[in-house]
């Protein structure tokens, strides 16, 4: 919903604030502040949504702005799934037994990947309580903008930080030995079911960091995702756990990301018995379309009751 129109045909300046007030707000409030938004026009619904992908978009720039700004946060999200790489397949590799004639590399390479994109959702948590904490979101609440754009342009941002994170890893991969038999074009149809996958957690990120009270509590949060992550075909065939953790692990959305990937990059295991392992790019699309209907609304709903 927007604001009622500003009578000033220029650009809405950002709020202000007194000089006295002015050395206590956080540079990164006041960096929120300096977000420039065109007056709005009483219209009709298609005005709406165009105002709401124009304020998203002024959200993607903002965040994307602070990501060049900060590039020792690339390096530091990159660390663990590049130790996991080196780690799996130089010290573990040689013990690991996914199938008779199988490269290990093969497999795990994929599910390295769909691991990456599954554990951003923490990073995203953490973005939203800095940006609560500091009162970026407070400012954010009381500018003229649609109430999804913070979080709809979160959500774009990390996506184009997941993107990134991708180049690398595939780059790291290439390097120890890793390689896609699937063609260019199903190649880029497995790397897009990775962004897929990482597009609908985004919401349980930013849904979590509406709710969590502070940084501390963000922080814990990946031992919520680390079992979420390692229950799952990532390292190891389903088939190769207990009967009832083999069946979680199966029915895991990472599961399905990942045995999707690997079929598309040319490194498929023969299929189970069950439905859901037989159809893993079928699961890989329609997964992602669950939880983003479930749980984007909740994000957008969670940050307009911000302050009630």
């Amino acid at each position: 919903m927007t604001a009622a129109p500003d009578p000033a045909p220029s650009a809405v300046p950002s709020p202000a604030v007194s000089p006295s007030a002015s050395s206590s707000v956080s540079p990164a409030a006041s960096s929120a502040s300096s977000v420039s938004l065109a007056p709005r026009e009483p219209e009709g619904r298609e005005r709406r949504v165009y105002w709401a992908v124009a304020d998203s978009w002024t959200i993607v720039r903002r965040d994307l702005t602070h990501l060049v700004r900060q590039p020792a946060n690339i390096a530091w999200q990159l660390g663990f799934p590049i130790v996991s790489v080196l780690l799996f397949v130089y010290v573990f590799g040689s013990a690991m037994d996914v199938g008779e004639g199988v490269d290990y590399k093969a497999y795990a390479m994929p599910g390295m990947f769909a691991m990456t994109m599954a554990f951003g959702f923490m990073n995203t948590a953490m973005a939203v309580v800095v940006d609560r904490e500091r009162g970026v979101t407070d400012r954010f609440r009381s500018m003229p903008m649609a109430p999804s754009a913070v979080v709809t342009g979160r959500g774009v941002s990390d996506v184009v930080h997941a993107a990134l994170d991708l180049v690398v890893l595939a780059v790291i991969a290439l390097v120890v030995g890793w390689r896609s038999d699937g063609g260019p074009v199903a190649t880029l149809a497995g790397f897009a079911l990775l962004l897929w996958l990482r597009f609908a957690l985004i919401w349980i990120g930013v849904l979590l960091g509406l709710l969590v009270p502070n940084q501390e509590a963000a922080g814990n949060l990946f031992a919520v995702a680390f079992p979420f992550g390692m229950v799952s075909s990532v390292f190891t065939p389903p088939s190769a756990m207990p009967d009832w953790l083999g069946t979680v692990a199966m029915w895991n959305p990472v599961s399905s990301t990942a045995n999707a990937v690997r079929e598309l990059f040319g490194n498929p295991l023969p299929a189970g018995d069950s439905w859901i392992e037989q159809h893993p790019v079928l699961m890989a699309w329609v997964w992602p379309v669950i939880v983003t209907a479930v749980f984007l609304p909740l994000a957008v709903r969670r940050f307009q009751r911000l302050g009630r």
